[in-house]
């Protein structure tokens, strides 16, 4: 079969010519080849293939078709290989990889699904979707990824579990951040909305049928595993895992609280709404404000029934109490409502505390279940401890004692080691060191105040001689210590000889500088 390059030579040579023998004569090819391709070309059937060969495998497509059919394009070309042998095929494997390759293409054209643009309104949908969040203190988090359809505006919170509080809660706050409900809510078949399916038809969850009542909202569940007709949700939920999850590719770290988590998904959903959008050419945030005209407007009031029961905190004590137990709150809260409910079972048991403020409920609090009488205490719900008896701070009420303060933290200390040692004459001892002040440097009355407190040294006569010792030098003078050369320590040349025979007594190879008459090693023998 010639190339395209000599074909073209073929017939630029007849066109030439008008000559089927000349032309032949200049391409080097017979006439009968000039003849057949000039057929062709003016057949216009230049461009087709040349007719397929039989081939080993061609009784066998039939079986092949069948087994790719039954496996919806799941067959492996191997196994298919591998029965085609016990059938009695003689092929290569080669040919029968090409052979199911061909087959599925044909399968998946003919099986496809075709996605019509879904063209959303004003007002209409909005979606959500879950996706694992990352691990705080070793407990794994939740992100709820809500999308509104039409500008295509974010949402994205981080709740603790997904259990029908907080998704309601969570549901709230995104409708208070939109500024208004659309129609439809859109999402999976989680058991928050839906209990079962009978005949293929999802038999709604009573709770999340409140809730929607409660906001004008039409609740619409997917076909289960069909993450396609919801792709604005599942995209929000793949962007979010990316951009907020730590992982070993994009390198991101760890989280030490949950409001450190909650600061990352605002900064998210702010950075993501200000982004040019690649379809709609205009930012999310924009297309919000105008597609916040459309929206309901929602109740003032959130829906509160699932989060429990209500407990008053009290006006100087951020505890509330329930079933017994007593558990904190943040002391912003003191004087309002929150809800105390139950969530786990058993020993997992935790007692969850949600507020209700003006963005819509928050899940305040989190405790293990507490014992009556061991109430659960979070530090971080307390503000900075007032001073107290515990901790009490110098603070001048005479003339004579802001004199004395007035000398420096050295003072102060010594005030507070003095009292608590139960020192004697405590106030002649400080107007006597006001006085001592006034002759010597201010300075180093303090620092020989404060030397004198850390050695406990509150005697009268103390704080002079300290002074004066650091007059004449202190530590910072020469230094009195004995000589080695006058040292009354046993010397060590008496076991120089340790482990060897002992010199005869008086010998004069004892050494230099060696007393004969000092005592001798002890004598090894082996």
């Amino acid at each position: 079969m010639k190339s395209a390059e000599e074909i073209m030579e073929i017939l630029e040579a007849f066109d030439l010519t008008e000559s089927l023998r000349d032309a032949a004569e200049l391409a080097g090819c017979s006439h009968h080849t000039v003849a057949r391709y000039v057929a062709a070309r003016d057949a216009g059937r230049l461009a087709q293939r040349p007719p397929a060969r039989a081939q080993l495998i061609d009784e066998f497509l039939p079986k092949v078709e069948e087994w790719v059919e039954k496996s919806k394009g799941k067959v492996r070309a191997d196994v298919a290989h591998e029965k085609l042998l016990a059938l009695g095929f003689t092929g290569s494997e080669r040919t029968t990889r090409r052979a199911v390759a061909r087959i599925k293409k044909s399968y998946r054209l003919g099986h496809a699904r075709v996605h019509r643009p879904w063209v959303t309104e004003p007002g209409m949908w909005l979606q959500y979707d879950f996706g694992d969040g990352p691990v705080i203190d070793g407990t794994r988090t939740v992100l709820f990824c809500a999308w509104l359809a039409w500008s295509r505006f974010r949402v994205v919170l981080p709740i603790r579990d997904k259990t029908s509080p907080s998704v309601f809660a969570a549901l709230d706050v995104t409708l208070r951040r939109l500024g208004g409900a659309p129609t439809y809510v859109l999402t999976d078949n989680e058991k928050t909305v839906t209990i079962e399916h009978v005949a293929g038809i999802a038999v709604r969850n009573p709770a999340m049928v409140a809730w929607s009542r409660h906001y004008g909202l039409t609740l619409a569940t997917c076909e289960p595993a069909d993450p396609a007709s919801k792709g604005g949700s599942e995209s929000t939920v793949k962007i979010a895992k990316a951009d907020l999850v730590p992982t070993q590719t994009n390198l991101l770290g760890e989280y030490a609280t949950f409001a450190d988590l909650e600061a990352a998904c605002a900064a998210f959903c702010e950075s993501v709404n200000a982004r040019v959008h690649r379809l709609t050419r205009r930012a999310p945030a924009e297309m919000l404000a105008a597609e916040r005209a459309r929206l309901h407007v929602i109740p003032v009031r959130p829906h509160t029934v699932a989060f429990g029961l209500t407990r008053q905190v009290p006006s100087n004590t951020p505890m509330v109490t329930f079933e017994g137990g007593q558990y904190s709150v943040p002391h912003t809260l003191l004087g309002q409502t929150v809800w105390v409910r139950v969530h786990g079972a058993a020993g997992g048991e935790l007692v969850v505390i949600v507020h209700v403020g003006h963005d819509g409920p928050v899940e305040v609090a989190r405790h293990a279940r507490a014992n009556p009488g061991s109430p659960r205490i979070t530090d971080a719900h307390f503000p900075p401890a007032p001073t107290g008896a515990l901790e009490r701070r110098p603070r001048a009420r005479t003339v004579a004692e802001a004199e004395f303060l007035a000398l420096g933290d050295g003072a102060r200390l010594w005030l507070t080691e003095a009292a608590a040692a139960g020192t004697t004459k405590m106030r002649v001892k400080m107007t006597a060191a006001v006085d001592l002040a006034k002759l010597f440097d201010a300075t180093d009355v303090d620092w020989a105040l404060g030397h004198a407190a850390v050695h406990a040294r509150f005697a009268e006569a103390d704080l002079p001689s300290i002074l004066d010792h650091h007059a004449r030098g202190g530590p910072a003078g020469p230094v009195h210590q004995a000589g080695e050369e006058r040292s009354l320590t046993q010397g060590t040349s008496s076991w120089a000889r340790f482990g060897r025979p002992a010199a005869p007594h008086g010998d004069a190879d004892a050494g230099p500088g060696r007393d004969a008459d000092a005592p001798q090693a002890p004598e090894v023998t082996s």
